[in-house]
C-alpha cells in the first residue's frame, strides 16, 4: 500500500488543564478537545501509517508507525496531562519524529505537532530539529492550540484574560516554513476540526496499491473422498445382485 509515514505529536504539559474549549455545549480542557478532533482524523487516514508521540517535559514514543489506526485511537484516548512531565519539550518531540520517520522507507513523511505552550525544556532546540526534518524530507504541520480570551471570576467580580499568553507562534511558524508544512492555530473545536480537514487536503489519503489475497485449493480432498465412495458402491452393487440371483 502506497500511503504516508504519519506521526502525531500531542503536548501533555500542565497548561493543557486550560478549560478554553467547548464541545456539546459543555467546557472541556485543550487535550480532551485534542483527542475528541483527532479521532475523526485518525479514522479516515486508511492507507497510512500512524505512529503517536506524547511530550511534556519528555518526548516519548507511544505508538510507532502502524496501519492499526483503532491503537492509535485509543493510547491517545488513555493519554493523561503530565504524564510526561510539567513543562513542555517541543525540540525533544520534533527530534524524535524526525529520527522515527526517517528510519521510514516512504516518499511521504509528515509530522503533525500540537502544543500550546513555548519550549521550556529539553536537549534539542526546535529550530534546529526543524532542520533535520527539512533535511531528512519531513513535512510539519504546527498547530497552536487555546482561546485569545478567556473570562475569569476574580475578587473584584470577573476579567477578560488571554489563556494563550505562553503559546510561542513564533516557533512553531519557523518550525513549519523550514519544513514546507504549515501553522494553523486552534482557537476553539470548530478551527480545529477545520484544520483537520485542510490537513487531509494538503496531505490527501492515496488509495492506490496492490492488494491481494493469497488462496490454497482445497475442493479436491472432498471431492477424491466422494469419487472413492461412489466406484465402491458401483463395484458393490453388482455383487449383491448377483449374490442375490445365485
Amino acid at each position: 500500500v502506497n500511503g504516508r509515514g504519519l506521526m502525531l505529536a500531542v503536548d501533555l504539559s500542565e497548561s493543557m488543564h486550560e478549560s478554553d474549549f467547548v464541545l456539546n455545549n459543555q467546557p472541556v480542557d485543550r487535550l480532551t478537545a485534542c483527542k475528541a478532533v483527532a479521532r475523526e482524523f485518525i479514522s479516515r487516514r486508511v492507507g497510512d501509517r500512524l505512529g503517536l508521540i506524547l511530550f511534556g517535559q519528555q518526548a516519548y514514543l507511544q505508538v510507532p508507525l502502524t496501519f492499526d489506526r483503532q491503537t492509535v485511537q485509543q493510547l491517545l484516548d488513555e493519554a493523561v496531562i503530565g504524564i510526561a512531565g510539567r513543562q513542555t519539550a517541543i525540540g525533544d518531540a520534533l527530534g524524535l519524529g524526525v529520527k522515527r520517520l526517517r528510519e521510514q522507507n516512504t516518499p511521504h513523511k509528515v509530522m503533525i505537532l500540537m502544543t500550546d505552550g513555548r519550549n521550556t525544556v529539553g536537549d534539542v532546540d526546535p529550530l534546529r530539529a526543524a532542520e533535520l526534518a527539512a533535511e531528512a524530507g519531513l513535512t510539519v504541520h504546527t498547530i497552536g492550540i487555546g482561546a485569545d480570551e478567556a473570562v475569569q471570576r476574580g475578587f473584584f467580580g470577573t476579567i477578560r484574560i488571554n489563556p494563550s499568553n505562553d503559546l510561542d507562534e513564533d516557533t512553531l511558524r519557523a518550525i513549519a516554513k523550514k519544513t514546507g508544512g504549515r501553522y494553523f492555530r486552534a482557537r476553539d473545536a470548530q478551527a480545529f476540526e477545520k484544520i483537520y480537514q485542510e490537513i487531509d487536503k494538503l496531505e490527501p489519503v492515496e488509495h492506490s496499491g496492490s492488494h491481494f489475497r493469497p488462496t490454497t485449493a482445497l475442493f479436491y480432498w472432498p471431492l477424491g473422498a466422494a469419487l472413492l465412495v461412489y466406484l465402491g458402491l458401483l463395484a458393490w452393487v453388482p455383487r449383491q445382485s448377483m449374490a442375490e440371483r445365485a
